[in-house]
């Protein structure tokens, strides 16, 4: 399920257009919006009664120039509206997507993505990304608008800096129309290689060898969205007070490290990490778990039990950790992130150390075995700080 976004003038058309070329279902929301109050139908009929007749043609359509006098006017009845349509719209998009193949890369083309706040919905979310002059411009050369009109309608929509911010994949359509296909095979790549992994539920898993990158300032923000993932999917499961946090090296601004998101879940028992709806949550979100793991989840008496899930996403290489909040290692990941953010001459010690690591250790495993080796040795220092700054285990 990709979510595909974009503001008015940026191409999103064109875009689930190329899709479609690739052999995506692309399911369009606005059309869906106009498919469920067709002629004859009882979305028709249940707006015809709360705002009258004289939003009726006499050909017998939606005459949407007059609907849209009242509800725009008035956001009462913009929100009667959309309790009307929007339960018709979902289950008609439920609908199409039931009815198609098992390996269907679905695209659900809504330009109200970010305004909705519906981003966690999907496994990743594409944004059409044009600077607002592209597109006042194209607005006014293709669409007849006035610059005034252009930059009024642009101006209603989300901004390009909020949509940025939910995009895992930012399709930059600035330039001319024979860029963007270089782009859309990338994204169709990433897309069939998820959904291959996503349906046999077998995870990406890390370089077998391991490489440091420089710090990516974009990784707090990759973490934001995934967690948004991991919240809407299991808050109903286990409670909205559940514990995530990012944790590790790509937590830790300026600090180089593998290219890898570390993400945490608390929950109050690790036998919750087994329970059925559970597992299917995050085998459907992309996260099934890595059977073959190291951590031992019956490790009660060290403190150190966990699960690990990995993530499907070939883009995006994750590993989330399972743990009970009272356990040592839950506390004792959240502990040595902050140190490390807190105070630089440890963060450079631990930097240093890693270099070395990744330039002795032939495999991952390896490197991990001793990184955490140091670790350890290094707790007391860690313990030192949290007493003497009164640090606490953060709010998730």
């Amino acid at each position: 399920m990709i979510g595909l976004t974009g503001g008015i003038g940026s191409g999103k058309s064109t875009v689930a257009r190329l899709l479609t070329d690739c052999g995506a279902l692309v399911i369009d929301a606005d059309a869906l919006a106009r498919e469920v109050v067709a002629p004859g139908t009882p979305g028709l009929a249940a707006v015809r009664d709360r705002f009258g007749a004289g939003i009726v043609r006499p050909d017998g359509t939606l005459d949407r120039a007059a609907l849209g006098a009242v509800v725009f006017a008035d956001p009462a009845a913009r929100r009667d509206l959309e309790r009307i349509t929007h339960p018709l719209i979902r289950t008609r998009t439920r609908e199409i997507i039931a009815a198609a193949p098992v390996d269907t890369i679905v695209v659900h083309d809504i330009p109200l993505l970010v305004e909705t706040g519906v981003q966690a919905h999907y496994h990743l979310v594409v944004s059409v990304d044009v600077d607002t002059e592209e597109r006042v411009r194209r607005l006014v050369s293709s669409r007849g608008m006035t610059e005034a009109d252009a930059r009024g309608r642009i101006a209603h929509q989300a901004s390009r800096e909020e949509r940025l911010a939910t995009a895992d994949v930012v399709i930059d359509n600035n330039g001319a129309p024979q860029a963007l296909e270089p782009q859309i095979e990338a994204l169709w790549r990433r897309a069939v290689t998820f959904e291959d992994h996503l349906r046999r539920r077998e995870p990406v898993r890390r370089p077998e060898r391991p490489v440091l990158v420089v710090a990516d300032p974009a990784w707090p923000d990759q973490a934001r969205r995934l967690l948004g993932r991991l919240r809407y999917r299991l808050a109903p499961l286990l409670g909205e007070d559940l514990a995530l946090h990012h944790i590790g090296s790509t937590a830790v601004p300026g600090l180089a490290g593998a290219d890898v998101i570390d993400l945490q879940i608390g929950l109050p028992s690790l036998l919750d990490a087994d329970r059925a709806d559970v597992r299917e949550a995050l085998d459907q979100l992309g996260f099934p778990r890595d059977e073959g793991a190291d951590g031992d989840p019956a490790d009660t008496a060290g403190g150190w039990p966990e699960w690990l899930h990995l993530s499907c996403d070939p883009g995006r290489i994750v590993q989330l950790r399972l743990r009970p909040v009272s356990s040592p290692a839950w506390r004792w990941a959240l502990l040595r992130r902050d140190w490390l953010r807190a105070v630089p001459d440890v963060r450079e010690e631990y930097a240093r150390l890693t270099r070395e690591l990744a330039a002795r250790e032939a495999t991952t495993v390896a490197y991990a075995r001793a990184e955490e080796s140091w670790w350890r040795a290094d707790a007391a220092r860690a313990e030192e700080w949290a007493s003497a700054t009164s640090w606490r285990i953060p709010a998730a």
